[in-house]
């Protein structure tokens, strides 16, 4: 067993299945993705539930909702003008490209999607492959600031040449390439990233503690 597979076998006993990404819709979810960069999960739920009681959380009610009222609503998620922008965006890409439905995006391949949605200014390589994976169900592997912790402090890579894409291939060429073992593992990789794998580790109390690391 490869010792990411180890740390993925691990984490599962420990923690369990996560059922991630929290949301009722692709398109929720999307939402969430861009919403949830610089807060947590929490103030993007508020968000979210803002745009739910006004009965806008579907593409083209987003899509016409005037952009101040749109920041209005997701004042909770914070930087909420910036994020307004961002989620114009995207909905003006998928509106105008594929008259607001993801289900038009099914026959376009995972490396095109990428693509188009890298070229939707304020979406970033993580938030692009969040909506991949868990929006869309695509077979892409996400990194986040947690991953990269975790693969410095366990020797899969040097801090010093840490990217965002040799770090993706590290995970996503050691593992079958299945969507549901790349969501689950993502999400396993947050949750001992919150409780133990911290700026100040936990690594006496992780349950990772008995694999070689740097600390």
């Amino acid at each position: 067993m490869s010792k990411i597979h180890e740390i993925y076998s691990v984490l599962y006993k420990s923690y369990g299945p996560q059922h991630w990404w929290p949301g009722d819709t692709p398109f929720e979810i999307a939402v969430g993705a861009i919403l949830t960069q610089n807060t947590n999960w929490k103030n993007v739920e508020k968000a979210i539930n803002n745009l739910k009681a006004a009965s806008v959380l579907e593409p083209a009610a987003l899509y016409k909702l005037p952009i101040a009222k749109l920041a209005d609503y997701i004042k909770p998620a914070g930087y909420f003008n910036i994020k307004a922008g961002r989620l114009k965006n995207f909905l003006n890409w998928l509106c105008d490209s594929y008259s607001g439905e993801l289900a038009n995006l099914e026959k376009i391949s995972t490396s095109t999607l990428r693509e188009e949605l890298l070229a939707v200014k304020g979406i970033g390589p993580e938030t692009a492959d969040s909506i991949l994976l868990y929006a869309l169900d695509r077979p892409v592997f996400v990194v986040d600031t947690y991953t990269a912790r975790l693969a410095v402090r366990h020797n899969f890579i040097d801090e010093s040449s840490c990217n965002y894409h040799e770090l993706q291939e590290i995970f996503a060429s050691s593992l079958d390439r299945d969507q549901k073992l790349f969501n689950e593992f993502h999400a396993l990789i947050v949750c001992v990233g919150k409780d133990y794998c911290r700026p100040r580790p936990l690594c006496d109390l992780c349950p990772l503690s008995h694999l070689p690391r740097n600390t």
